[in-house]
């Protein structure tokens, strides 16, 4: 199981909301697939994942602010 981490997306950027998920629990992903959109006061990017598998869980719902 790999966890999905905020990558670094700006020298002054330490958070972000998540603004859509592209997959669901149960979902197979492939590696570098865009599996979340994050949007911060600078920018909105997709975020993809570091390794292929299957979505087992959400931590963090849309609308939600990680850091």
């Amino acid at each position: 199981m790999a966890d999905i981490t905020l990558p670094q997306l700006g020298e002054t950027v330490t958070e972000g909301t998540i603004t859509r998920w592209f997959k669901k629990v149960g979902d197979t992903v492939a590696a570098d697939e865009p599996l979340f959109e994050v949007s911060t006061d600078k920018v909105d990017t997709e975020v993809p994942s570091p390794v292929a598998g299957t979505l087992t869980e959400i931590r963090v719902k849309e609308g939600e602010t990680v850091s």
